[in-house]
């Protein structure tokens, strides 16, 4: 008995689905530890310059008496406080101007292959990357239980994610249009 083949058939670009590869709550988990590793490496030596600066004026020769001791504390609070707001302000922008750039994530997710897109898979802008920077907070605020929703929603999206109208996805993943149009519904 002889078998044949028919030649193959070409497959048009309409009939290939594309493939949305969503990024997982433990890549991002991983990225976000990343990210945060290198923001210790580069903002914990300039809180410590800056600390000291702040701190160490008033705190020399105050060890024997608790009240110079407690005074220069209370004079290291303005700031401490200052030194707080620049860490969140550059932390804000390390993760608004990285995942706004054609890069379309911070180093962390690059690392790991991840990139944050708008519902259609294109780059965020700077306004959008900030309000997903802020709505962290909201995910925060509910005992982290907004950043654990990616791991359980159709589409890995956080709190955050849903606020903003955003993805995470793997850097070879592409939206189709139909599952752009209603981010949340269950069908695909």
């Amino acid at each position: 008995m002889e078998y044949t083949m028919s030649p193959a058939q070409p497959e048009t670009q309409s009939a290939i689905a594309p493939v949305i590869l969503y990024a997982g709550f433990w890549r991002r988990v991983l990225a976000y530890i990343l990210d945060t590793l290198l923001a210790w490496v580069i903002f914990l030596p300039l809180g410590f310059i800056l600390g000291f600066g702040f701190f160490g004026s008033g705190i020399r020769g105050s060890s024997s008496d608790p009240e110079m001791a407690a005074r220069a504390a209370a004079s290291a609070l303005p700031g401490m406080m200052l030194l707080g707001l620049v860490e969140i302000f550059n932390i804000w922008l390390y993760f608004a101007l990285m995942e706004s750039s054609k890069n379309q994530g911070t180093l962390g997710k690059m690392a790991l292959g991840l990139r944050v897109t708008d519902l259609d898979g294109n780059r965020i802008t700077f306004g959008r990357a900030t309000g997903r920077y802020f709505a962290k907070m909201l995910s925060a605020i509910t005992l982290c239980i907004g950043f654990m929703m990616a791991g359980f929603t159709q589409k890995k999206q956080a709190l955050h994610d849903m606020v903003v109208n955003t993805l995470v996805l793997r850097k070879q993943a592409t939206v189709p249009p139909q599952v752009a149009a209603n981010a949340y519904s269950g069908a695909q």
